[in-house]
């Protein structure tokens, strides 16, 4: 996944290349790895050792792609993936798969939050049809075609695999 810190334009790629036990790790960072040791992980934030160096991160809000947090008395805007709404939509169905996919459907796991349409309504394409949330973060399942939602294959609250569908778009 990328991330993106505000007022920085690059992105950079993190990924966990080892767990090595004990809440030790070793991850990459582009192209460069690193020792990472979790000291404390909890809903307020997360205490670490980074390179032989500890470290604070303290959450304070989270949206679909941006969180809040204080890492060391530094307060920092994360953008998690600023093409997210675009991947989901991607894989969802849309961006060049025609039209003659029906259903939509889910490209990752998690919660249904909000459904933003009824049986009946007609949609465009990228048109908001639920609201996820998968890992603390709200993603917005978006219409991959234009036409009518045929029906609704999921309720609020319930939670969806990677692949179930959303609904079916006619």
């Amino acid at each position: 996944m990328d991330y993106k810190i505000s007022d920085i334009e690059k992105s950079f790629e993190g990924k966990i290349l080892q767990n090595l036990g004990n809440n030790d790790y070793i991850i990459k960072i582009n192209d460069n790895e690193h020792n990472l040791k979790i000291i404390n992980m909890n809903s307020r934030g997360i205490e670490f050792i980074f390179d032989q160096k500890y470290h604070k991160a303290k959450y304070l809000e989270q949206s679909t792609n941006e969180m809040n947090i204080v890492i060391d008395n530094v307060p920092i805007v994360i953008n998690r993936n600023s093409h997210l709404d675009e991947v989901v939509y991607k894989h969802s169905g849309g961006a060049g798969s025609g039209n003659a996919q029906l259903s939509l459907k889910s490209q990752i796991p998690g919660k249904v939050v909000s459904i933003a349409v009824a049986e009946g309504d007609s949609v465009k394409k990228g048109d908001v049809i639920c609201t996820l949330e998968s890992m603390k973060m709200q993603v917005s399942v978006k219409a991959h075609k234009d036409g009518v939602i045929k029906s609704i294959k999921v309720k609020e609250t319930a939670s969806v695999a990677k692949g179930d569908a959303i609904a079916d778009i006619e």
